[in-house]
This record gives structure tokens, C-alpha cells and sequence, in this order.
């Protein structure tokens, strides 16, 4: 049998998101034939306790479940962890700690689609839930790098983008493209000249209208990760 790295995603925060990983971590890979494609297993449980609630004191800790699905896609062969959930990385330090496989930190890919993109410092947007914004999981990492963060206010945080993102987790995108390209503009009358999309389900609420109708540029957290994914699965091909 070939060699081969083996992704594990951890998923199912949302499902919608993961799925739309594994679809985007396919089209995106370099093939020619299906086994050219990064092997992958997929660990997909919607039942981990909410991120955005679970830092607040008396909630359910997600973390548990979270160290529970590395360590089945440990169990699976996996040489490296991939989470499609932007919150989810606010237990990051936790899981690495407790895990011998490499967690793709999604900020740093993000970090690098912006390079890729052309962006290499300046004042950009930035769309998270609240518990991400509050995390500073993104600001404090891209101000160490060159990037000043906007983000939406605290009324556009409760009417426009915690709405939009609980429409997409409801499988109602269509719901959810307005609120979102509205804060898009928003960030970017602001100043800002990319918006980082710092929530797997903000993309797929964007994707469900017209691009054209964003003025500037946006970085797909999940597109960032899937390329940083399969980065790392040609490197062990070398």
C-alpha cells in the first residue's frame, strides 16, 4: 500500500461546514486521477456542546468531546488534525497539549490566503461570532503580523451576523447572504481592504448571493484551511 498522510477532520461544528470542508478539500487538491486526492476521515459530531456558550461559567465544556474525536481519528490512522469551526480554536492550546498530532491552526491559514491573496498588512475587516471576537482568537494573532482588525459593532453583531450564522446552521442560507454582504460593505466604507470570513458558516451564508455585490475581497476560512490541508498532505509525498 502507498504511503500516504492521512487528514483527520474534526468536524460536525456545523455539519454544513464540515461537509462543505471535505467538498472544497477536494476540488481544491491538485488531481488528476482520484488517487491523487488527500486521504481523509472525517469525524462529524453536531453533539459537541456549543463554543460560543462554552467558556461562560455553568455551561457545557465542549472540550471533552473535542479531545474525544482526536483521539478516534488518532485511533483511525490521522497524521494531522483539521477543525473546520473557527471557535472551536479557542480550546486550541488544550487539545495540542494533550495531542501528539499537529492541529492546523485555521488563523494561520487564514493569515496565509491573505499573502496568497495579495494583502500582506494594513486595516482589514473581520466576521466572527461573538465568542471568537471576544477570544481575540484573530486579532491579537494578525496584529503580531502587519493586519489592523475592524469588526461589526455590537448591534450589527446581534442583528445582522449571530442571526445570519444561526440561519446557515438551520440550512437556511438564503436567509443569511444580506444581513452578511451588508457588513461586508460595512467593514469595507470602513477602510477595510479584505474581510476575513473568521466563521465556517459565514461563507456559506455569502455564497448564497451575489459576489459582485461585495466591495472588496473576502478570506474563506474554510478554503484557507482545506489549502493549508493539502499543503501539508503533498509535503509527506516529497
Amino acid at each position: 500500500m502507498e504511503d500516504a498522510r492521512i487528514l483527520g477532520v474534526l468536524g460536525g461544528m456545523g455539519p454544513l461546514a464540515s461537509a462543505h470542508f471535505m467538498l472544497r478539500l477536494t476540488l481544491l487538491t491538485p488531481a488528476t486521477r482520484e488517487q491523487d486526492h488527500v486521504p481523509a476521515v472525517l469525524w462529524s459530531d453536531p453533539r459537541v456542546p456549543d463554543r460560543t456558550r462554552g467558556k461562560q461559567v455553568g455551561k457545557a465544556d465542549p472540550l471533552p468531546w473535542l479531545l474525544h474525536g482526536i483521539a478516534g481519528l488518532r485511533q483511525a490512522g490521522c497524521g494531522a488534525i483539521a477543525i473546520p469551526c473557527n471557535t472551536a480554536h479557542g480550546w486550541y492550546e488544550e487539545m495540542q497539549a494533550t495531542s501528539d498530532l499537529p492541529i492546523l491552526h485555521i488563523v494561520d491559514a487564514a493569515t496565509a490566503d491573505l499573502r496568497r491573496q495579495g494583502v500582506a498588512g494594513g486595516t482589514i475587516g473581520l466576521m466572527a461570532t461573538a465568542a471568537t471576537l471576544k477570544m481575540r482568537l484573530y486579532q491579537d494573532r494578525l496584529a503580531a503580523q502587519g493586519w489592523t482588525c475592524l469588526i461589526p459593532n455590537d448591534s450589527q453583531m446581534a442583528r445582522l451576523v449571530g442571526p445570519a450564522i444561526a440561519a446557515v446552521k438551520a440550512n437556511r442560507m438564503a436567509d443569511a447572504y444580506a444581513p452578511l454582504a451588508e457588513v461586508v460593505n460595512d467593514l469595507a466604507a470602513r477602510g477595510a481592504v479584505s474581510v476575513v470570513l473568521g466563521c465556517t458558516e459565514i461563507p456559506l451564508g455569502l455564497q448564497a448571493g451575489p459576489q459582485a455585490a461585495l466591495r472588496v475581497p473576502v478570506v474563506d476560512t474554510i478554503d484557507a484551511l482545506a489549502r493549508t490541508s493539502i499543503a501539508w498532505a503533498l509535503a509527506g509525498r516529497r
